[in-house]
Formats: C-alpha cells, structure tokens, sequence
C-alpha cells in the first residue's frame, strides 16, 4: 500500500468535539497535571511501577477527546487496551492543543500521545511512532439516500455539483485535482458548518475523512456518508494512517507498545470492537504490509 504524501487532515481536525460515548479509562483527565518524572530513567520501568501513564491527547472527535471526565475516542480504547496488557491499569489523560502534542510530549508533560496522529516524515524527526493502528480514507456526506449517485470526487465533478470542504484542508486540492471546480466549492470553518450547509441546500456533500463524517451523520436521520475512498493527488494516493507517540528516547516503551499492538490487531473482531464505536470500521484497520518505517520515509 502506497504511503500518503499529504498529511495535512489531522492538523485541520485539532480542537473539534463532539458529544459521545465515552471511554471508561481509570484515571482523571488532567488539564493541569503533575508533570512526570522523567529523570528516573527507562519510561517503561517507571509507568509499570507507578501503574500509571499519563497521555496527551487534543480533543478530537472520534480520535480522543474527553466525555464525562473521562478519555473516549479511537486512540485512548487502543492505548488503554495494550498498556493494561503492559501492566499499567490506569491512563490520565492531559489536554493540549494538537500542535503542542509533541512538544509537550518531549519536556516531559506526559508519557505519550493518544490522539490518532498522522505519520508523516516531519513528525518522525521529532519523536517515534508506533505501528500504524488506523488508516484514513476520504467519504462524502450526502442526503439521506444519496440521491445524487455520489461515490467519490469524480463523481462530484460528473455531476457539477457544490461540494463543502473544510478552509484549508486537503480535500479541496484533492477535489479540483479529480476535476471539481472551484467555483463548486463550498468553504466551511468547522465541521458542524459542513453539515448545516448540506441541510440547509447550501451543498450537496461535505467531504472529510471518513470516521469523521461517520462521527457526524450518527445522530442525524437526514444525512448518511459514502463508502470511503481514496482520492488521488498528482497520481499520488492520499490515505493517511495515525498512531501513538513516544519521545525519541523511550523506544523500549514503543517496541513494548508495538509488540501488544501487534498481538491486538491479531484478533481483529476484538480490535473492531474497541473502534467501532466511534466510527472506525474492518476499511479502517491498516493492512499488515503499511509500516510506520515506510511512512516516516514518506
């Protein structure tokens, strides 16, 4: 599978949340926590015998954010998941802006990143990534009933039709590179906007990534999302594929990560029940030959 060459979808999706089910993760969230003490050598040793791990997360719907007082979404019921394999039962969650995750992460705030962050060859200069736990396709929400015959950009573009995209983001270049016009671009601030817009006949169909839109349409009646696809850039495919993160000296603590992951994703009924409620489906567990290596070289 080819690696994504544009990454710019998860830093477009910082700070946005939505109400939902929450992840039930021992601990308090921590939005002014107790700075842990990195100075007593191996991260691993450490969390094991305190029993807890603190982890930035930017409240990100479906990704990680907080409900209830508590970390939910995609990233934190994986990471929960394997370090209680590792022995470490509680998880207390601290939030910053997406763009201070691994700044934070490397003065020593807290112990890793549990916020679904992309992979990219930026990034993995700055910190390590375990192996990819999601991969990102693009989807489109439509009407109830599609009633457009929507599958894909190509489609939007055979019908010349208006397409919400979000100010910024990658899916407005990835559109007009299928043929979309720009004049048929609707450029909504948040995501909210690109459902009212739908409802209120402003668009068609919003474009994002596909557990994002998921996350949106499920308590509305009036809307539903495509099937996911992969839309293309210059002939390059445009998926992306996020993980947890670790500071560039802790790698026994993300081989040890790697290794429950790998264990995790062995029994796939499982790993599909921890992420499908919030919106990942079986089209969002990465294949076993996409590689953080093969990411980090973009």
């Amino acid at each position: 599978m080819t690696a994504q060459k544009n990454w710019s979808r998860r830093d477009i999706l910082r700070g946005t949340l939505f109400a939902g089910s929450a992840l039930a993760v021992p601990g308090l969230l921590a939005a002014c926590s107790k700075t842990p003490d990195t100075s007593s050598g191996d991260t691993l040793d450490r969390i094991k015998k305190a029993g807890t791990i603190k982890v930035g997360f930017a409240a990100e719907a479906p990704y990680g954010f907080e409900q209830d007082g508590k970390l939910a979404g995609e990233a934190p019921a994986i990471a929960a998941e394997i370090y209680k394999a590792l022995g470490v039962p509680n998880m207390e969650g601290v939030l910053v802006e997406f763009g201070q995750l691994i700044p934070a992460l490397n003065s020593g705030q807290f112990d890793a990143v549990a916020a679904g962050m992309f992979i990219t060859p930026e990034r993995c200069g700055q910190a390590v990534f375990a192996e990819p736990e999601y991969i990102s396709t693009a989807g489109l929400l439509v009407p109830k009933g599609n009633p457009k015959g929507l599958t894909d950009y190509a489609s939007v573009a055979a019908a010349g039709i208006k397409l919400a995209v979000m100010s910024g983001a990658a899916e407005a270049a990835n559109a007009q590179d299928a043929g979309v016009s720009e004049d048929n671009l609707v450029t909504v601030d948040k995501q909210p906007d690109g459902l009212a817009a739908i409802l209120a006949g402003d668009a068609d169909a919003f474009t994002l990534t596909t557990p994002s839109l998921r996350w949106m349409a499920k308590d509305s009646a009036d809307v539903e999302v495509t099937e996911g696809f992969v839309p293309t850039l210059k002939g390059v495919p445009q998926t992306g594929a996020g993980a947890a993160v670790f500071r560039p000296a802790d790698t026994s603590l993300r081989d040890a990560f790697n290794a429950e992951l790998a264990k995790l994703k062995g029994d796939q009924a499982k790993y599909l029940s921890l992420i499908e409620p919030f919106g990942f489906t079986q089209a969002e567990i990465p294949p076993a030959d996409l590689t953080t290596a093969e990411l980090c070289k973009g």
